[in-house]
């Protein structure tokens, strides 16, 4: 195996960790903090040099909704910080930057259109 696949492997190992620990606080959070309720994660990556965290959500009320929610997750930032860093063997924890995910929104109107072509499609006699 050369060096880039283990590195491959490694920062896959890394954001998979990552997905479920801020899944499982963010889970938590919201069982406590109401207005955080309905936010779905659906990735996480981590940048280049492995110094951010993008966390990926998504909000069936929409981005501007998702915003309002934003802020309140910023004031929780520092808290999942320490908390990441406690769980993750590592040097260094990355900063964590919360976003909205809209390539999920262009998957379910994918798979929409796709849904609505097999509906059309049975609909045709033989």
């Amino acid at each position: 195996m050369n060096q880039s696949n283990l590195s491959h492997i490694k920062r896959s190992q890394k954001e998979s960790l990552l997905l479920k620990e801020i899944s499982k606080m963010i889970l938590e959070l919201s069982l406590d903090d109401t207005e955080l309720s309905g936010l779905y994660i659906n990735r996480v990556e981590l940048s280049k040099n492995k110094g951010a965290c993008l966390v990926y959500f998504y909000d069936p009320q929409g981005p501007a909704i998702f915003e309002a929610k934003r802020k309140r997750l910023i004031l929780y930032k520092p808290s999942l910080r320490k908390a990441i860093a406690t769980t993750l063997d590592g040097r260094y924890t990355p900063e964590i930057v919360f976003m909205y995910d809209h390539q999920f929104e262009k998957q379910q109107r994918i798979e929409n259109l796709i849904e609505q072509v097999k509906k059309d499609f049975d609909k045709i006699p033989s």
